[in-house]
């Protein structure tokens, strides 16, 4: 991924020297649990460790590249520049094992190491929607649907349900972290004929991963697939919260805006703009992830035991999904936390309409009253489209109306349009995300 959307954190689980030592690890790992089976020498499994073991430094990570590009092979550039240092003992490395071995339980490695930043991210982001939704539970605001204004709600309601969402977001991560982390050290074809299935298990323990039940030569891409599928579901979830903060600061509404920082300009044209450009970015961060997901899912179905289609692949969706997430979870974060809140503008388009808000509960009491439903309806429809047009004010239309003022006294219509009766539950919900209210 490109350094304008890229943490330091993340980028590092995919740079060459955190792969290469998850490489290393795999291999002596295994070493020690070929010594412990008696098939290598004890003494050979521990100079792996003492010899080879060192930092994986520009200089080291230039060689492995040099000899590559002869052997046009990676994992076998990896061991014969570790054998340059550990000596003789190297010819017990990789035993029974195969490339496949090492990349596959490297990229699990990869994954539960950027799922664990994920988790991360995710538990910051929900600390700072708790937090904005606790400061606004009784902020009332205009709730809409299609866009158009519909019945109140508060602007704490909007952050409870981000909130609610991204507890799902973490399960899902959890669930997608556990997916992805298997080791396979099953050797060619994955039969475990040239090395014993204890060392997969051993390997497999070392580092915190579970044994692939049936690995082919390969762990099976539908586990993979499973995982960037949950992190386009989260960047989805991203985008929604960025979505709605959008609609949100548009002039016309004006409830939320995004912070704008003292020097920070809009437009190169317009000195006035102030525009929603880090949840634009969000949006657009999010289109990336989920396009991720397809040649994941693309990647499932490798030649019998393995083929290399799904390799070129993984080594970009992997670290640009993950990598993307990261920094799109953590500047949203960022957003929420600094987000302005406008509650005179929330007060503004609550009463835009003239107490429309109000008509479903007009229209529940007349047919309390006795009214029919489609009476009823109508009754209200007539007034509320005279209010819509800028022709009068909804309670004074309705006292006029003489089948609503028949039906209706004038207090008990005036006692409808209480705002207190759209708010009354808020502590109920907010028991239920939050377990506080």
């Amino acid at each position: 991924m490109i350094p304008r959307y890229s943490r330091p954190q993340a980028v590092a689980i995919w740079e060459p020297a955190n792969k290469f030592r998850i490489w290393f690890e795999i291999e002596a790992h295994a070493c020690d649990a070929l010594a412990e089976l008696g098939v290598i020498p004890k003494d050979s499994a521990a100079a792996v460790w003492d010899k080879g073991n060192l930092p994986y430094t520009p200089e080291r990570i230039a060689r492995i590249d040099a000899i590559e590009a002869e052997t046009k092979h990676d994992v076998i550039a990896f061991l014969t520049e570790l054998a340059e240092h550990v000596g003789a003992e190297a010819r017990f490395i990789h035993q029974g094992m195969t490339s496949s071995d090492v990349l596959d339980t490297c990229l699990a490695v990869q994954m539960t190491q950027a799922a664990d930043i994920l988790l991360g991210d995710v538990d910051r982001l929900l600390a700072a929607l708790e937090r904005r939704a606790f400061e606004t539970k009784d902020l009332a605001c205009m709730g809409r649907s299609h866009g158009i204004h519909a019945e109140p709600v508060t602007m704490g309601l909007k952050f409870a349900g981000f909130h609610a969402e991204f507890q799902r977001a973490r399960t899902r991560l959890l669930a997608a972290r556990a997916e992805v982390a298997t080791c396979a050290i099953s050797g060619a074809v994955g039969t475990f004929a040239n090395i014993d299935p204890r060392v997969e298990e051993h390997v497999a323990a070392k580092l915190g991963l579970l044994p692939e039940p049936v690995s082919t030569q390969v762990i099976p891409r539908d586990r993979h697939a499973a995982f960037f599928a949950a992190l386009a579901v989260v960047a989805s979830s991203v985008e929604r919260v960025a979505v709605e903060i959008r609609h949100l600061q548009r002039t016309e509404v004006r409830e939320a805006e995004e912070f704008f920082s003292p020097g920070q300009k809009g437009s190169s044209a317009m000195p006035h703009k102030r525009n929603p450009v880090l949840t634009e970015n969000l949006t657009g961060l999010a289109r990336l992830v989920r396009g991720m997901v397809v040649p994941a899912l693309e990647n499932v179905a490798l030649w019998h035991e393995r083929d290399i289609s799904h390799s070129s692949v993984e080594r970009m969706i992997g670290p640009d999904a993950t990598i993307t997430l990261d920094f799109a979870l953590n500047r949203l974060v960022g957003v929420i936390d600094k987000l302005v809140i406008y509650p005179e503008s929330c007060d503004k388009n609550l009463n835009q309409l003239g107490g429309l808000v109000f008509s479903q509960r007009v229209l529940l009491a007349l047919t309390q009253a006795g009214l029919s439903r489609e009476d009823s309806y109508k009754a209200v429809q007539r007034n509320a489209m005279e209010v819509w047009h800028g022709r009068g004010n909804f309670l004074a239309l309705l006292k006029a109306d003489g089948e609503v003022a028949a039906a209706i006294p004038a207090a008990e219509l005036e006692a409808l349009f209480d705002l207190g009766y759209h708010t009354k539950h808020v502590d109920t919900i907010f028991r239920r995300v939050f377990g506080r209210a």
